[in-house]
């Protein structure tokens, strides 16, 4: 059973409390420019071991630390010597220094063997970080990845309540104890209401996410949990903030006896319909969607997408939730008052996944329009993943060259950064940005975000290649 986790509000541990497991000096990758960093001296390659006598764990335990308005701190510099420094400044004004990684001890990783976990999924045999089973709650924290709850110790629960880590976002996939644990193949896992009570008595609040596995977690299993999950949004305190109800995803490299069946274009239909109508109820008795479906239900089923004013705050937008919206809203935005004519003729390829092809159609057709620019889209499926219908994230370098290759794709080809590992020019599948463009025989230019691509492709933009920025983010 899992035990309610008590602590002391006055202790002094709230920091670094009897670390017995190694904290590796904190590595600063960049020094920002006019800050009292860069004034002090830091640079790249340094490291920072202590602050005022305490080793930071995490950035989370960084930012903290630097709050003081004195700060005695000991740096180990690229020669491995250890140099003892005094800095006397405003309290909260930051330092100016951007870390190697956000974690300083070890990652927490998953213990849970959920048969539709994407890292499972992979082939053996690529980079070593494609294969790490983040399940870190500080990770969440900051960067809203999702975990489980099912690794955490005593410590981990003391420590989020202490430092207010709120919100985290949580992987329920199920409230019903028995469905969790079959999903995640952990008898830790069947306590997730429990563990969401304690976050609404220690005032954490979350974000959930249901990845719904056709005849295992979906009909009145979902809406039970959808329905339970709500009754932790409240009038005076809102614990479970949102709920995204995303399509399990699938690839060839997946074993044939996991279980699992993929999400056809019927089922898609039918779950929207489901969802669609506990939204209306949820609407009517808390004032709120409060759940919402993935955009890839929609793409799946060939159905029209939601109006932008339905995701409400947009709380789940990062989790693929509201994106494409949210994405074509601001093409629409930008293409308003576009040029009649380019001053320099442009032929040029724009690469996505197939699966939101039709949705870009119509901005492609009006900047098309423009005189002197001619736009192509190729929406690609992914020969890699086995997957005909697939997000613009998930395609491989290997899918560009299987699916351009004697393609006429102009002066270059233009693909989103969310195709890349994030600072670096590494697609999923290991291949970089130059053996595809070597393969194509043809340039390709990165693309940051809407502004940028509307920006670049009608010649706004001064950039000729955006991973240069990426790579320097």
């Amino acid at each position: 059973m899992w035990q309610e986790i008590n602590y002391k509000e006055d202790s002094n541990d709230l920091l670094v409390p009897n670390i017995t497991y190694k904290i590796k000096p904190a590595e600063i990758e960049s020094i920002e420019a006019n800050s009292i960093a860069q004034e002090i001296g830091f640079e790249s390659g340094d490291s920072i071991i202590s602050i005022n006598g305490k080793k930071p764990r995490d950035l989370i335990d960084y930012q903290i630390l630097i709050s003081e308005e004195i700060l005695n701190i000991s740096v180990l510099d690229k020669n491995n010597e250890i140099h003892n420094i005094s800095i006397e400044k405003d309290q909260d004004v930051n330092l100016g220094i951007n870390f190697k990684d956000a974690l300083f001890d070890s990652i927490k990783q998953c213990n849970n063997r959920c048969p539709f976990c994407f890292i499972d999924q992979q082939p053996s045999g690529k980079r070593k970080s494609l294969y790490v089973k983040d399940d870190d709650y500080r990770l969440s924290f900051l960067y809203g990845s999702y975990l489980t709850l099912t690794n955490l110790k005593k410590e981990d629960w003391e420590r989020i309540s202490m430092q207010k880590l709120s919100p985290l976002f949580i992987s329920v996939h199920a409230t019903d104890p028995a469905t969790r644990e079959t999903l995640l193949k952990n008898k830790k896992a069947g306590v997730i209401l429990d563990q969401i009570s304690w976050f609404e008595k220690n005032s954490i609040q979350i974000h959930a996410q249901i990845v719904v596995c056709p005849d295992i977690n979906d009909g009145e299993i979902l809406e039970k949990s959808i329905f339970e999950l709500a009754e932790f949004y409240k009038t005076n305190s809102h614990t479970v903030l949102s709920v995204a109800v995303v399509p399990v995803g699938l690839t060839k490299f997946r074993p044939e006896t996991d279980g699992l069946k993929s999400i056809s274009s019927k089922y898609a239909k039918k779950t929207i319909k489901q969802v669609e109508n506990i939204q209306s109820l949820l609407q009517i008795s808390l004032g709120t969607r409060f759940c919402w479906l993935a955009d890839e239900w929609y793409l799946i089923a060939g159905a029209n997408l939601p109006s932008y004013n339905t995701y409400e705050n947009m709380p789940q937008e990062s989790n693929g939730v509201g994106s494409i919206r949210s994405f074509l809203k601001t093409l629409n935005e930008k293409t308003k008052n576009l040029p009649q004519k380019i001053k320099k003729p442009k032929k040029i390829s724009w690469i996505v996944g197939k699966l939101v092809y039709e949705a870009l159609l119509p901005t492609v057709k009006k900047l098309n329009l423009i005189d002197g620019l001619t736009i192509k889209l190729y929406g690609l499926p992914s020969i890699y993943w086995g997957q005909e219908q697939v997000v613009t994230g998930l395609l491989t370098g290997e899918d560009l060259i299987d699916g351009l290759q004697n393609k006429d794709l102009g002066e270059a080809i233009y693909i989103p950064s969310i195709m890349l590992k994030i600072n670096t020019d590494l697609f999923l599948d290991d291949k970089n940005i130059k053996e595809v463009e070597n393969k194509l025989n043809t340039k390709i230019h990165v693309l940051d975000d809407s502004n940028d691509i509307i920006d670049t492709l009608i010649g706004k933009s001064n950039k000729t290649n955006t991973l240069k920025k990426c790579l320097k983010k």
